[in-house]
């Protein structure tokens, strides 16, 4: 068993990956459903809660079918950071993680994200006081480092656990790496294997098979996997692992006619949740190429689904799909 302050979750749990523009309610509802053990919300910015922000503030919307779900913030500023706890506790999240490890040039240049990876202190002091803050577990997200020159993330670890940080999900690359070459994970198996480590430490980074993460269990030693990218379109992700670990084999294929289901709930959802048809029709469309991955000759049916304004279209176009290839 493995627990995140008083969280507990099975061995080797499978965490969502907060992911901008991504990870909203509908989807980790949906990825919940399919055996995410921990969900993560989008990153949120401090500077836009404090000033109440409309997007900012419409991300701490929470489902209860999600729990547990921790909403994660970012910001470079104490006082702000301090401020958004306050603001956060009221959505009663089960855990508050803090971004630093986001490699977005609008994010970096404000010191915020992977930008503090540039000074440690600084990334220690936040913590410590917002732990303070609050009676919530705080957890972390990083990366390796700055650049590979800059990698002292078993040291960083070891200073956020000393000042309370509750577990520690470490992206496989540094920042100078953004998202190209491979995630190194042998740094991450550096922080589980230091003898003073007892929080968890979670690997996340090129997770994109249950073979992959069968690896970061058994050759690295880590605690879980945080599951990003592989999930976009493909919520099944983490019940294909699970089924894999289970049994040592791969689950059928998924259906057309489980992509299609799939991928109607998700826009009725999105729907409901934006309370405006346009909103959620724009929300969904970066997951269709993936729900529909694979299928030969479909590009007239993808770009019907990414350029229609009318959700009555899509939903058509989810029929269309079925009868032709279901």
């Amino acid at each position: 068993m493995v627990k995140i302050g008083d969280i507990e979750l099975p061995d080797f749990p499978l965490l969502l990956a907060p992911m901008e523009d991504v990870s909203d309610p509908p989807f980790r509802a949906l990825c919940k459903e399919q055996g995410a053990d921990v969900v993560y919300t989008e990153f949120i910015s401090s500077e836009g809660l404090i000033r109440n922000a409309a997007k900012s503030v419409k991300k701490l919307d929470i489902y209860e079918k999600e729990r547990p779900v921790g909403i994660q913030i970012f910001g470079a500023n104490l006082e702000s950071m301090l401020q958004t706890i306050d603001i956060v506790e009221r959505s009663n999240p089960d855990i508050i993680d803090i971004n630093f490890g986001c490699p977005v040039k609008k994010v970096v240049s404000k010191g915020a994200g992977a930008g503090i990876l540039k000074d440690i202190c600084l990334m220690e002091k936040l913590t410590a006081e917002m732990v303070k803050r609050t009676n919530l577990p705080v957890t972390v997200k990083t990366r390796l480092g700055w650049d590979h020159n800059s990698i002292k993330i078993v040291e960083v670890a070891e200073r956020l656990q000393d000042v309370g940080c509750k577990s520690i999900a470490i992206h496989g690359r540094t920042r100078a790496q953004m998202y190209k070459g491979d995630a190194d994970w042998k740094p991450i198996a550096e922080v589980k294997n230091n003898q003073r480590m007892h929080i968890p430490v979670f690997g996340n980074g090129d997770v994109n098979s249950p073979e992959r993460a069968k690896e970061m269990r058994d050759d690295y030693g880590l605690d879980g996997a945080m599951i990003g990218r592989a999930s976009i379109g493909n919520p099944w992700f983490f019940k294909q692992v699970k089924h894999y670990f289970n049994t040592g084999e791969h689950l059928p294929e998924i259906t057309i006619a489980e992509r299609v289901e799939m991928a109607k709930r998700h826009l009725q959802m999105e729907i409901d949740w934006k309370e405006s048809e346009m909103q959620g029709v724009l929300e969904t469309r970066r997951h269709y190429a993936t729900y529909f991955k694979g299928i030969p000759h479909f590009k007239e049916y993808r770009l019907k689904m990414v350029t229609s304004n009318s959700s009555k279209e899509v939903f058509d176009t989810f029929d269309e799909v079925l009868h032709k290839f279901g």
